[in-house]
């Protein structure tokens, strides 16, 4: 499977300054990483256009909108046959609140992150897609106290650091 042309270390280094600051100057990033901004601007566009870069977009504090509940939830679903999991994972994409849903291993089929006002909004939520027939035979529902660890981007210069494998 072809993800693109390989990526060097001047790459890796554009995509980790973009990660911290995606709103930084051409003329800024071009700096930091080392290069003169037509080339640091070409290589960008070639991120953009193969798809190492998919958007930019801002992170909002939702602590100062209002309050909000976030819970992780694993699902078991009562049926594992390949439409079944096309079902559900078509549905979950239909509803706002999950704004992460995995496919795992182990003792469930899927663990989401939902995003709800509170415990009531998130019971209206589970219990609609009870109703609307997700496929869902069981779940188990953990409410976030507090999170004392969230990174919105992985660490791109430690995973890794620069290959071009």
């Amino acid at each position: 499977m072809s993800l693109g042309p390989k990526l060097d270390r001047l790459d890796f280094k554009i995509l980790a300054r973009l990660q911290e600051n995606g709103r930084m100057t051409n003329v800024d990033l071009a700096d930091a990483v080392g290069l003169s901004p037509s080339p640091c601007l070409s290589r960008v566009k070639r991120l953009e256009k193969h798809g190492y870069i998919s958007g930019y977009g801002a992170t909002i504090n939702l602590a100062k909108l209002g309050s909000t509940l976030t819970v992780f939830t694993e699902v078991t679903l009562s049926d594992h046959r390949t439409g079944d999991f096309s079902r559900f994972e078509q549905r979950a994409r239909t509803v706002p609140e999950i704004v992460e849903a995995h496919l795992v291993s182990g003792g469930y089929d899927y663990m989401l992150k939902f995003v709800t006002r509170s415990v009531a909004h998130y019971q209206e939520v589970i219990e609609s897609m009870l109703e609307r027939d997700f496929g869902i035979e069981k779940y188990f529902s953990y409410i976030v106290i507090k999170s004392a660890v969230i990174r919105r981007n992985p660490p791109i210069d430690l995973l890794f650091d620069g290959r071009t494998e």
